[in-house]
């Protein structure tokens, strides 16, 4: 067992009928659909594998603060997703807020298979996990706890260093990429 906190089934309430027959009545698709027409940011999970020392990522849209004292920022993660286990040994992750102009590298990092910073450029960051060179801005973060979330995991992380300001966002809408736009006074 990893030093990060893991919520188990053992500690979670028992669930009741209502609520069981409730989750079978959603449709996972329209789920998907409805959920679709929040937009998100897109968000670069990087850190570096404690075995091979090598770079690890994946694309997350669950990014975002949760609280300022302390700092601390959380994401969800498929739980089939085989890039989390890797940037979890290292005990850190930096994340990149990609801009409107990395759609590369958001598909470079989606991939399942291959060298996925083939062809993105990357820097280290302060503190030793890859950044994207470009991005709107990166937080670096200590893994500080990780809860059930069904079939995704949510990791909070607790932020160590970070700046912005760089470039606007990347967004993801309706099963697409795109970028913002301001609103437009009246």
């Amino acid at each position: 067992m990893n030093a990060f906190s893991m919520a188990t089934a053992a500690s979670a309430p028992a669930a009741s009928s209502a609520s069981a027959s409730a989750e079978n009545a959603v449709d996972q698709r329209a789920f998907r659909d409805v959920m679709g027409h929040l937009p998100t940011g897109v968000v670069a999970i990087t850190g570096v594998e404690a075995e091979t020392s090598q770079p690890a990522g994946m694309i997350v849209g669950t990014f975002q603060s949760l609280s300022l004292t302390p700092a601390l920022v959380t994401f969800s993660v498929d739980r089939s997703s085989t890039s989390w286990p890797k940037i979890r040994t290292g005990g850190r992750f930096s994340a990149s807020v990609l801009a409107e102009h990395q759609t590369d590298v958001c598909k470079a990092l989606s991939r399942k298979a291959g060298d996925k910073f083939e062809g993105v450029e990357w820097v280290r960051s302060p503190e030793g996990s890859p950044q994207f060179l470009g991005a709107s801005a990166w937080i670096d973060c200590e893994i500080e706890q990780e809860l059930d979330g069904g079939d995704h995991v949510i990791v909070i992380g607790r932020v160590l260093r970070m700046d912005g300001g760089f470039a606007n966002p990347l967004v993801f809408h309706k099963g697409k990429l795109g970028g913002y736009r301001a609103p437009v006074a009246a």
